[in-house]
């Protein structure tokens, strides 16, 4: 008996690469194929979500980003072993389709997947090329794109698929919203994995100046680095502000769901969990991001007036207590938020983007 069609997702670097991977390993093994997951040690960090079903290879690879001269002199002999080490075992596996989100350790399957001209393609995520998926754009048979409009090269066109999210953000698609009042209201501050310093700077002292009557029904879950999460905790409760700090929540949908405002970086993971559930946002987008990419994922919820903006320059304490007061002080301003954020959402993301891998094996079968 055959065994079923196998799909290699390559992924790593950051949640924003791999939430997305997850939502389609988790549709894909649904439609009964097999799935692997190509990472490295840094993209492995975020695996506990996957599947039990989907097989973890983890794959050397590396940035000219970081590190000191030697590292950067070692990054084309990394990347070099680990396309060869990725090439043996798609020799070997005979995958149907190798599938792209985009960070450095997906370089070694994608380049695999194009010595062995296997069937292959891109998702990015964001509204502006990251440079991994610009390398590959015109190395590959389809480039799906979940913001749109997405910068793309002149010669290659893109598809509007959306941006997957977990079968845990799906769970809670469309959840009741409950506008602000005086009774228990939950603020959601996420900084995403890079840059969240700021955040846990401005928005405990902007939270702790909002007015007393406003001020005692607050509660905060604080997503913080892990060096800043004993300061953010002690000036809370100093305060007496209940709050919840971590450095990374598992359970985000549900405590977005519970959310009456959301405080958040604009990555397009963010993004697509804000508008999958419906929350409204007051957006700080990442100012070192590539490209600038954090403000262009957030443009369509400004323009849908479900969301806020303000600039990393912008984001004063004062600034800050004006907004957030502003949200908790209209309910009826924060529903028509909630859902002007709810109809921009694409819960079929996932399975838009799965049909599309399913397309490309097709072809290559009649081909």
């Amino acid at each position: 008996m055959s065994r079923p069609p196998l799909l290699v997702i390559a992924a790593g670097g950051t949640g924003g690469h791999m939430f997305p991977a997850q939502a389609l390993a988790e549709v894909m093994l649904s439609r009964g194929w097999r799935v692997k997951l190509s990472t490295d040690a840094r993209g492995a960090r975020y695996t506990s979500g996957f599947p039990e079903a989907v097989e973890i290879e983890e794959i050397s690879s590396a940035t000219f980003a970081r590190g000191g001269l030697l590292a950067k002199a070692l990054v084309p002999f990394r990347i070099l072993g680990g396309t060869l080490r990725a090439a043996f075992g798609m020799m070997r596996d005979k995958p149907a389709v190798v599938v792209g989100f985009g960070g450095y350790p997906s370089i070694p399957a994608l380049g695999a997947a194009c010595m062995l001209r296997l069937p292959r393609m891109i998702h990015e995520q964001n509204g502006v090329l990251g440079r991994v998926n610009e390398v590959f754009a015109t190395r590959v048979d389809a480039v799906a794109c979940g913001t749109w409009p997405t910068t793309l090269p002149d010669d290659v066109e893109g598809l509007h698929v959306g941006n997957p999210v977990r079968a845990s953000v799906l769970e809670r698609a469309g959840a009741g919203y409950i506008a602000p009042g005086d009774y228990p209201m939950d603020l959601l501050v996420m900084g995403g994995s890079q840059g969240a310093r700021i955040l846990s700077d401005v928005i405990p002292p902007a939270i702790a100046a909002l007015p007393m009557d406003m001020l005692r029904n607050i509660r905060v879950s604080h997503q913080a680095r892990d060096e800043d999460g004993t300061r953010v905790s002690e000036y809370y409760a100093e305060h007496g502000i209940n709050a919840d700090v971590q450095p990374f929540f598992h359970d985000v949908p549900r405590r977005m769901s519970e959310a009456q405002l959301v405080i958040s970086r604009s990555g397009a993971s963010s993004i697509a969990d804000l508008t999958v559930i419906g929350r409204p946002a007051i957006l700080i987008p990442f100012a070192a991001a590539a490209g600038d990419h954090q403000s262009a994922n957030a443009r369509g919820m400004v323009e849908a007036q479900s969301a806020v903006l303000i600039t990393e320059g912008a984001a004063t304490i004062e600034t800050l207590t004006e907004y957030i007061q502003m949200v908790l002080s209209d309910s009826d301003a924060a529903l028509k938020m909630a859902n002007s954020a709810l109809a921009l959402g694409k819960p079929e993301a996932a399975e838009a983007l799965a049909d599309l891998v399913v397309e490309i094996a097709n072809k290559e079968a009649l081909a």
